[in-house]
């Protein structure tokens, strides 16, 4: 069987940015975290805040760095395998991601090495400002590579001239219409995601016994900022799906696995799509529920994926993703809620809770990628939606070679990441430098007796 130079160009590209969106979704939203302890230590003179802070700055440059160079690798692919997309988006993409570089990687280079070596070489006012710009950088990294992301899906602002794209309005560009949703969407995710880190790193401390009264204060910002922010999430992701409904009703089809256009449309909780029979098998349904969520009214009409002929993303996949993303963030919800009663009784808490917080540890990159492929497989047949194909603009490499390269990519990336997850656990089980260390910055407090004497 011949394989499909567009499918392996396809997985290829998926497996890349799969990889490459784990480590900004954590360094844009550590940055912050980094920031505040900054200042803590700053307004109170507490040292702990200032050992968390050296502790985690490690973490962030090492994600940070990883998120460079896969960065530059998903860029590369543009040219070796989607051709076409710089060829007739490049008068737009191009400036977007040249911008990126002027605002956001000059920003990041020029003051990340103050974070990791200004200690006792500048003054702490120098060393927080440093530490403000790399988060504001980071915070411009995203803005524009979330706005030609969105462009993609909502394009305006443009005009075409013999298939190629050119700029008409920046401001419309820029700002297209799902790009405020999805800006907040990923920084709200990237700070959960980091809020989960560093409360589940935290959790693995208490629980190898190397922990301190700065775990248990790291333990506390990272769960009531997640119980803070997980219900905010839920309000902009519904925002965001008002805004898809309106742009992309195609991918909102694929996400509820409506076939037919209704009006009153049910929820469906579970289900099995089937593209070949064109109707959702086994469902589990509550009825109205769908058009409530999904409208905001009782009698909300979706329009369904038959509608769209061939023309509408693969249903199964977009389908189910959508429902772990939302397992994640309910899961996120329940366990950030009771942990934050458990820290903040005046009981000892639970010897349950560092166990379920360690097991939280990664939650944030499953919610991320579950959401990162909704948003992009819910895009396809498109490069640019309604315009533009996948297929347009993929360059016609023999099978042979996309698959040496797919094998190459895959292997790289195993041993990265499990290098990564393994550096962590180095810094969990071997606090740097020494315990002895630690307890001169932080010497226990009632907070550490108590949770060590509930296990």
């Amino acid at each position: 069987m011949e394989l499909d130079p567009l499918v392996l160009s396809r997985i290829q590209f998926a497996a890349n940015i799969s990889f490459h969106i784990l480590f900004p979704s954590i360094s844009i939203g550590l940055c912050w975290f980094l920031l505040f302890f900054r200042i803590r230590y700053t307004v109170t003179g507490d040292k702990s805040w200032e050992f968390a802070y050296f502790s985690w700055v490690k973490i962030f440059a090492l994600t940070f760095a990883l998120g460079v160079v896969t960065g530059i690798t998903m860029s590369f692919q543009f040219g070796t395998n989607w051709p076409g997309f710089m060829a007739r988006t490049g008068n737009i993409s191009g400036p977007l991601l040249g911008y990126e570089i002027l605002t956001a990687f000059f920003m990041e280079a020029s003051f990340l090495g103050i974070m990791l070596f200004g200690k006792d070489r500048v003054s702490n006012r120098i060393h927080l400002l440093s530490t403000f710009l790399v988060a504001l950088g980071t915070t411009f990294s995203a803005f524009w590579i979330l706005s030609l992301n969105s462009w993609m899906h909502t394009p305006t602002g443009y005009r075409l001239e013999g298939g190629v794209f050119f700029a008409v309005s920046w401001w419309d560009i820029v700002f297209n219409p799902s790009f405020p949703y999805r800006m907040a969407h990923m920084t709200i995710a990237s700070l959960l995601t980091a809020s989960f880190l560093i409360a589940g790193l935290s959790a693995w401390r208490v629980i190898r016994k190397t922990d301190s009264s700065t775990t248990w204060k790291l333990l506390k910002v990272g769960v009531l900022t997640a119980a803070v922010l997980t219900p905010l999430q839920i309000v902009v992701g519904d925002l965001h799906g008002l805004n898809t409904l309106k742009y992309q009703p195609a991918k909102i089809a694929a996400i509820e696995g409506v076939w037919e256009t209704e009006v009153g449309v049910p929820l469906t909780l579970f289900g099995m799509p089937n593209e070949e029979t064109r109707q959702t098998e086994y469902a589990v349904k509550i009825p109205k529920l769908g058009s409530i969520i999904l409208t905001h009214e009782l009698e909300g009409k979706i329009i369904g994926l038959n509608e769209f002929g061939d023309m509408h993303p693969p249903v199964a996949v977009v389908f189910w993703a959508f429902r772990v993303m939302v397992a994640v963030g309910v899961l996120m919800l329940i366990v950030s809620w009771w942990g934050s009663w458990q820290m903040f009784r005046r009981q000892r808490p639970s010897p349950w809770l560092p166990r379920i917080l360690a097991l939280m540890t990664f939650s944030g990159w499953c919610a991320v990628l579950a959401g990162w492929y909704v948003t992009e497989i819910g895009r396809q047949p498109y490069m640019v939606y309604g315009i533009l194909t996948t297929s347009d603009i993929v360059a016609d490499h023999p099978p042979e070679v996309l698959i040496g390269t797919l094998i190459g990519y895959l292997a790289l990336y195993a041993f990265l990441l499990t290098s990564y997850i393994g550096a962590l656990h180095h810094l969990v089980t071997r606090p740097p430098r020494s315990l002895k260390l630690l307890h001169e910055y932080s010497s226990g407090g009632e907070d550490q007796v108590a949770i060590r004497g509930a296990l």
